[in-house]
């Protein structure tokens, strides 16, 4: 049996950046508004969910293969009580932040201090008492894996109180029918599996830690399962994901993905995965890549127009797709590469009614800070050669906005060696593109900072506001300053429903992105941010910028 928590499962009235709502602190947003914005509860039929996050796809596909169609079930969480029987042996669940200790998670505590208590937690406790209620008494072992996993190495003391058997780590496509297997047998294999979790030291090495509690691929197996091993989704995925290749490759010193060998999935399985989905009743095809401009990629990174170009009219011929995007990718490559970005636009028909969300790692404005971390961000284009780094991405908000593409940016605070300046060429750059337009149209385009907190934080499980300092607050209100903006530009134009569900959920995003900015703004006057210095740094009149001078000049 698999499952996974809600905060995977639901839509979230299909709007832009609102799967991130759970990340919340639970006091921050009242139960109520957080139900209404989750949407709908997912559709099931008898318990049985339409649909189920990718991983848990890719999961289920492995286990039928192995066991039989008869052998696996994915579940909704309200009828567990329902399917865990005498004979159910395994109960696999997937989840993505559990403890509340991810980025955005830990952004908005830096914001609210207090306890541990984001709505990814509330949810999370909620699965596991769902769960074990339904086990209790019955021999159905229980795993968790997913990427949320690591978070359960940090607070290693709150293990016992889930009553899990083994948390699981890493990518296990083509050995996890044998770990359900000797799992539910109790006869774990120590040369297939490790008894342990993989982590990283400070230099960014991994290390392996050995753990009772912790699975993870053995020393008789490749780190990572081959191509050829990793089958084919059976059931549809939310919102219609398929992966398109895994890795990244391009060397970021903060990001543990590069770490991971690229591997690109065949056409003809990605048309496949597709079908499912759309035989499934979902038009959209959501291709996953850690960096989709680097899809069989040529020398230093150089964009492969005609591998792009082939995926993505591979992608949109096929019967039933009406819209595609992919979910990462970097904005060098607008930047470098306009006339493919409007060729690869036409073949996704990109236009006023339908922007092609792309979520991209900004991390600083800082030129220092750029070629100190993530030196190989712009390849094939180089700082300095090209112009600089924030030239680099003005250029390429600009050919996104005019083509329809809308980044949502991530920044980062807290980066080793930062100092307030790096900070302050950050809030300019926003400032800058926030003021910016092209064909008389501004820059599309959202950001959200996201704060590095120290480990030791983290353990004491009680934060306080201390990790943001003046500078910091002050890039989170240049931040919120231009969310708010977009959200009342945006809200109620990309709302999804009939005219009551856009107004409502129109009306909520705008006025929430208005007290959220005015929220940070009062927090930051108290600690000493000096408010117009915000507004208008970096930008030196109120003109719209509309070129790559006018903005080297501002």
């Amino acid at each position: 049996m698999l499952v996974s928590d809600t905060t995977l499962s639901y839509e979230y009235r299909h709007f832009p950046l609102l799967d991130f709502l759970p990340c919340a602190p639970g006091k921050a947003i009242p139960g109520p508004i957080y139900r209404f914005l989750k949407g709908p509860e997912p559709p099931n039929v008898n318990g049985i969910v339409k649909y189920a996050p990718y991983a848990i796809r890719k999961i289920e596909a492995s286990l039928v293969r192995a066991f039989g169609r008869d052998s696996v079930v994915v579940v909704d969480e309200d009828y567990l009580g329902q399917y865990v029987d005498d004979k159910t042996e395994v109960i696999g669940v997937s989840t993505m932040d559990p403890l509340g200790l991810g980025p955005t998670t830990m952004s908005y505590y830096a914001l609210f201090g207090g306890d541990l208590d984001a709505w990814v937690r509330r949810e999370w406790d909620s699965l596991m008492e769902k769960v074990n209620k339904a086990r209790e008494g019955k021999k159905a072992k229980l795993i968790v894996g997913g990427p949320g996993v690591w978070e359960f190495t940090i607070l290693r003391d709150e293990i016992d109180k889930y009553k899990v058997d083994y948390y699981v780590q890493g990518e296990t496509d083509d050995v996890v029918a044998e770990l359900f297997r000797q799992v539910a047998e109790d006869n774990i294999d120590k040369q297939m599996f490790f008894n342990g979790y993989m982590s990283y030291d400070e230099n960014f090495h991994k290390v392996l830690k050995k753990d009772e509690k912790f699975l993870a691929r053995g020393i008789t197996q490749s780190a990572y399962p081959r191509l050829e091993d990793i089958p084919e989704i059976i059931n549809p995925s939310m919102k219609g994901m398929v992966e398109v290749m895994r890795g990244c490759g391009v060397g970021c010193d903060f990001c543990e993905v590069t770490l991971r060998p690229l591997r690109y999935m065949p056409l003809n399985m990605i048309v496949d995965e597709i079908k499912i989905n759309v035989a499934g009743g979902v038009d959209n095809a959501w291709l996953h890549s850690d960096e989709i401009f680097g899809y069989k990629h040529g020398h230093f990174f150089e964009p492969n127009e005609e591998a792009l170009s082939e995926l993505f009219s591979t992608v949109m011929s096929v019967p039933g797709v009406k819209t595609s995007n992919p979910t990462h990718g970097r904005i060098s490559i607008p930047a470098g590469y306009p006339e493919m970005m409007e060729k690869l636009s036409k073949i996704l028909k990109a236009g006023p009614r339908n922007w092609i969300g792309i979520q991209t790692g900004l991390e600083t404005g800082s030129e220092e800070l750029a070629k100190k971390h993530m030196p190989n961000k712009t390849l094939p284009l180089r700082i300095g050669v090209d112009g600089s780094w924030q030239d680099i991405v003005w250029q390429g908000v600009f050919v996104e906005t005019r083509n329809y593409w809308r980044s949502a940016f991530t920044i980062q605070v807290g980066q080793e060696g930062e100092t307030p300046e790096d900070l302050w060429e950050t809030i300019a750059l926003i400032n800058k593109l926030s003021n910016s337009y092209v064909d008389g149209r501004p820059f599309e385009f959202t950001v959200t900072p996201l704060v590095n907190v120290p480990l030791g934080r983290i353990k004491s499980k009680k934060l306080n506001t201390s990790m943001l300092d003046v500078n910091g607050l002050a890039v989170y209100y240049a931040s919120y300053r231009h969310l708010a903006k977009m959200a009342a530009r945006d809200g109620f134009r990309d709302a999804h429903g009939n005219a009551f569900l856009k107004l409502a959920t129109g009306g909520l995003i705008s006025f929430g992105g208005r007290l959220m900015m005015d929220f940070i703004e009062k927090k930051a006057q108290k600690a000493g941010v000096d408010i117009d210095k915000v507004k208008r740094y970096g930008i030196e009149s109120t003109d719209e910028i509309t070129s790559l001078a006018q903005f080297a000049r501002a």
